[in-house]
């Protein structure tokens, strides 16, 4: 299931037309690139949050 890009309601995958606002939506390429992209994104922020924790015990005083 899927969201309108619009409105924001419900519809199922696939659907080239919200049947309640009557927007276009992206078609399955758009959004299959659109998905690699987020997903990239997403592994970017798990590294850099990894990044963050590994320099701040390294900062951290050793007594």
């Amino acid at each position: 299931m899927g969201y309108c890009i619009n409105c924001g309601q419900q519809h199922p995958d696939g659907i080239r037309f919200c049947r309640f606002c009557g927007n276009q939506q992206p078609g399955e390429q758009l959004l299959a690139r659109l998905r690699s992209e987020a997903e990239q994104i997403h592994y970017q922020r798990l590294a850099a949050e990894q990044q963050r924790q590994q320099n701040q015990q390294y900062n951290q005083p050793r007594w």
